[in-house]
Order: C-alpha cells, then sequence, then structure tokens
C-alpha cells in the first residue's frame, strides 16, 4: 500500500477510503467487522494508466446510502489531481536538495581552484572568444575587466618561441589526434614579464561532422615549479658532468631479495672501465660478468654477496678481459644499503687500477727477484724451501733433493775480466739453472756465486742426474766475453729434504757441507751429503 486517506463524505453514514494499491495486488484490503463495501471505482493518472482504486465503505449498523453520480464521477479525477500533486512535489523537494548539495560542491571547488593558483577558461570555437575566469586573469596581474575575450588576443600573450607549440598543440586536438589538450609554457603578464603556465583543455562540444564548437579548461601557474625543476636539472647536470669527468666509473647498484640485479645509474666512466655503453650496461649485468676474469669472478661474486648480507664496505680488485684493451686490473668500492623492501642498494666508483697493479708487481720482483740473474733471491728462495718443507712434513709429498751451487775460481774471473764479466759469468749460469728446472723446481741467488736448487720429489739419483747435467751444460757453452772465451766450471753439493728437519736451513746446510767437501776436493765436482 502505497498511500492512505480517510475521509467522510456523507455525514457519518458512509466512508470514502481512496487507497493506492500496487496494480498486482488491487483488492489488498482488510475489511473490519464494522464496515461493509459499497463499491470500488479505478483512479487513473491524467494519461490514463492506472494509479489504483476508490474503495466505497459504510458502517455496517447504517442504512444504504447511495452517493450522487456526480460525486462518484468527479472523486476519481480529484483523488489523482491530489496523489500526482504529492508525488510532483516529491521530486521538487528532491532536486532542490541536489540541487543544494551540487551548489555547495561547485562552491568547494571554486574555493579549491581559486587557492591552487588555477584559472578557468571557456572557448566559443566557432565565434572565436574566449571567456576567463577572475582567477584566471589574476594569475597574469590582470583585472576583471582589463583581459578582452578574443582568442587572436590571446596569442599575442603568448611567448614567441612557444607560439607555434601552443597552436600546433590545439589544432592536433580539435582534429581529434589527442585525447586531450595539454601544453606547458610562457604568457606574458600585465607588467610584461612571463609566467611558465599549465594550460589543460577539451573540446566538450562538437558538430555533426565532426568540427569543435566548444572547449573547456584550465590554466595553472607553474613558474615556481618550473624555478624548482631548472634549479634541480642543472644540479643533475653538475653531478652528471662531474661522474662522467673523473676517470673511473661511478655507478648504482640494486639487489633484489630473490636475487635480480641491476644498475640502475652508470656514468659515462663505462665506456673505458668495461668498454660498454650505459644502455648496454643497464640491460643485463650479464654483459659485465662476462668481461670479469674467469679465474676471479667467484671472489668477485663473493664480495658482492657477502657485501649485501652484512650490509659492509664493498672493496674488491678484479682482472677484466676487454676486446680492445685486453686484461686490466679493476677496483670496486661501494657502500651497501638495504631498503625497506629487502632490496640492498650500492652507491660506488670503480677504478683502473691497472698500473699501480704493475708497480706493485714490480715491487715485489725487486723484493724477490735478484736484479741481476733475475730468478729469486736469497729471502725468496728460503720462503719457497720453508713452503716445501710444511708440504713435507703434512706427508702430501715425497721428500726433495736440495742443492748447492758455487761457481770455481769466480774471484779470480772478476779479478782478471773486470766485474761485468763477472755479471755475465752469474747472468750464464742463472739462464743454465733455469733451462734444466721441471715446473715444479726452483732456483735462487743465496750469496755472491752461490746458488741453492730445490727439486721437488726427487731423491739422491735424480738430483745427481741433474746436477751432471748444469755441469755438462756450462762445460758445453763457456762465456763469450767480446771474442775471449771463458771456461767456467761449478761445484755441487747435494742433501735431502726431510720430514724430522726443524727448518729449511737445516737441508740447506747440509747441502752447503756437502758443497765445501767438493770444493775441498779439488772442484767441479758433485757431493752428496752423508745423510742424504
Amino acid at each position: 500500500m502505497l498511500g492512505r486517506s480517510t475521509e467522510e463524505i456523507v455525514g457519518a453514514d458512509v466512508l470514502l477510503e481512496a487507497s493506492v494499491f500496487r496494480q498486482t495486488s488491487p483488492d489488498n484490503t482488510m475489511l473490519t467487522p464494522q464496515l461493509c463495501l459499497m463499491g470500488c471505482v479505478p483512479v487513473r493518472r491524467a494519461g490514463q494508466s492506472l494509479l489504483g482504486g476508490l474503495i466505497l465503505l459504510q458502517r455496517a449498523d447504517h442504512a444504504y446510502t447511495r452517493l450522487p453520480e456526480q460525486v462518484l464521477s468527479e472523486l476519481p479525477g480529484m483523488i489523482s489531481t491530489i496523489a500526482e500533486y504529492r508525488a510532483d512535489q516529491k521530486k521538487i523537494q528532491v532536486a532542490h536538495d541536489i540541487s543544494r548539495k551540487s551548489h555547495a560542491n561547485m562552491m568547494r571547488m571554486a574555493l579549491a581552484i581559486e587557492g591552487s593558483a588555477t584559472g578557468i577558461w571557456d572557448r566559443d570555437i566557432q565565434s572565436g572568444e574566449i571567456h576567463y575566469s577572475p582567477g584566471w586573469k589574476a594569475i597574469l596581474g590582470y583585472a576583471d575587466n582589463e583581459v578582452s575575450n578574443r582568442i587572436e588576443d590571446s596569442y599575442t600573450r603568448l611567448h614567441p618561441e612557444d607560439r607555434a607549440y601552443v597552436q600546433d598543440t590545439m589544432q592536433a586536438h580539435f582534429e581529434g589526434k589527442t585525447e586531450s589538450y595539454v601544453v606547458e609554457h610562457r604568457v606574458r603578464c600585465k607588467d610584461g614579464s612571463y609566467k611558465w603556465i599549465s594550460s589543460r583543455g577539451k573540446v566538450v562540444s562538437r558538430a555533426e561532422d565532426g568540427k569543435p564548437l566548444r572547449m573547456l579548461g584550465t590554466t595553472t601557474d607553474i613558474t615556481t615549479m618550473r624555478a624548482l625543476s631548472e634549479r634541480l636539472q642543472q644540479s643533475v647536470d653538475l653531478v652528471t658532468c662531474l661522474t662522467n669527468e673523473v676517470p673511473g666509473l661511478a655507478y648504482q647498484y640494486r639487489m633484489q631479495p630473490d636475487g635480480k640485479e641491476c644498475f640502475s645509474y652508470v656514468s659515462e666512466g663505462i665506456r673505458d672501465i668495461y668498454e660498454l655503453t650505459p644502455a648496454q650496461m643497464k640491460e643485463c649485468v650479464d654483459v659485465i660478468h662476462a668481461r670479469i676474469h674467469a679465474e676471479d669472478f667467484p671472489a668477485y661474486r663473493a664480495a658482492i654477496l657477502t657485501s649485501s648480507s652484512r650490509l659492509e664496505h664493498l672493496h674488491h680488485e678484479y682482472r677484466v678481459n676487454l676486446p680492445q684493451q685486453g686484461m686490466r686490473w679493476r677496483q670496486m668500492d661501494a657502500r651497501p644499503r638495504r631498503l625497506p623492501d629487502g632490496e640492498t642498494l650500492w652507491h660506488g666508483f670503480i677504478t683502473d687500477v691497472t698500473e699501480r697493479k704493475r708497480i706493485e708487481q714490480e715491487l715485489q720482483e725487486l723484493a724477490t727477484i735478484d736484479f741481476l740473474t733475475q730468478i729469486p733471491n736469497r729471502r725468496s728462495f728460503m720462503g719457497r724451501m720453508e713452503e716445501e718443507l710444511a708440504r713435507i712434513q703434512r706427508g702430501a709429498g715425497k721428500a726433495s733433493a736440495v742443492l748447492m751451487c758455487d761457481l770455481d775460481n769466480f774471484k779470480i774471473i772478476n779479478d782478471t775480466h773486470g766485474h761485468a764479466v763477472g755479471d755475465l759469468v752469474l747472468r750464464h749460469f742463472a739462464h743454465i739453472l733455469d733451462d734444466e728446472l721441471r715446473k715444479t723446481d726452483y732456483a735462487g741467488r743465496v750469496g755472491g756465486e752461490e746458488f741453492a736448487v730445490v727439486l721437488a720429489g726427487a731423491n739422491v739419483s735424480e738430483a745427481t742426474v741433474f746436477a751432471q747435467r748444469v755441469q755438462k751444460q756450462m762445460r758445453e757453452t763457456p762465456v763469450n766475453a767480446n771474442g775471449q772465451i771463458i771456461p767456467v766450471t761449478v761445484s755441487i753439493g747435494i742433501a735431502v729434504m726431510q720430514a724430522s728437519d726443524i727448518d729449511a736451513d737445516v737441508s740447506l746446510s747440509r747441502s752447503d757441507m756437502a758443497l765445501y767437501q767438493a770444493k775441498e776436493n779439488g772442484r767441479n765436482r758433485i757431493i752428496v751429503a752423508v745423510d742424504g
């Protein structure tokens, strides 16, 4: 039941109940014992659609009363009018409420626009008129009545360098090539200065042939934001310039929790450090991994993973193989930082340390290599002997032979032919030793004309054969000093390095004692130590 009203129509004898029921339930009425049904008259809207029914009821304790025909004919129309009037009033109230809310929303929107340095414009494309809001005019310093509504006048305010760009962008939108009109450009203010603005608009009405009729849009002052952006860009350019000019590679490296890695930034130094372009570096880290020396790659990866897990400073030196530069040394330094999502971020620098490594190698050689003969000096040789003794004591191999060699009558050669010839003799003997050594053997100059040799895993017999070959080479290849042939012989003592030796000096001393016997017995001899 949608509505109900009851009125006394004829005295107190007849009650008229006008009830509007759903059309599917026209008889949905409960009659009480005090009332009886006299009849039902349909009630229709002005459009003749069924609105409901007029039910006539009379008290059961009163005599039957018949209503006049005029009343019966006019009552349905009156009830229909009243019902439709009430419905219209309700619609009006709803529309009024919506209007009030819309007005409030529009006021809030207007205040928001006004507070955001934004103006509104409305362009009639066919007539060439454009209307600006007071806020739009205020952006450029104009009063409400100081700006014309002609579109051609608006173009005169555009910066000459931006005019073609703005007009072309507008025309592209008119032709339907873009969804909306969006531009950033400079516009002249009332005082003659220029401001940067952002204009956005859209055609809201078109003719049947597609021609644009009306366009609405907004304009926002972005001068301050543009100035900040320019200053920020200048800072970025400065940092980029500095990182590009400094020899080496400045980079930003990321490792996600799932292990995925990438270089999110690389400087131009990438071209020298890895012979790659910045674009190639960002695509995939595999291109860098492919250029790291195969022997150094495991340690390189371990250094990165350790830095990530412990958040420790990353410092590592490694070799790279480059298409043009060949084998080079690189040093990597970076600081890791853990991001909230679990990602590890490094900011670092990679430099070329090839020259430094070369100098270090030279210094190492100067410290370990005898300058004259280019074989290990005494200090270096003794270090190798200690390593060999430790190997034997661990049971990692058989005992090794130790030989002491001394050039016979070397002082006489020096005194007779001079030190230059003496140096030539020393170099000649060192060369012969080096030619006879296996890869596992090593020799060193341990005194003026004294040389020592370790034959790894060799016994006395094998060491004796080696000593005989050395003597034979010395005999068959005498030194030629400026056309003068100088024969040189060598005395050799042999001992065995044993696991019971306290240190390397023990076996060296035994071989030295055997050497002394060889010299005492007439030189150019090979003597084996008694316990050797």
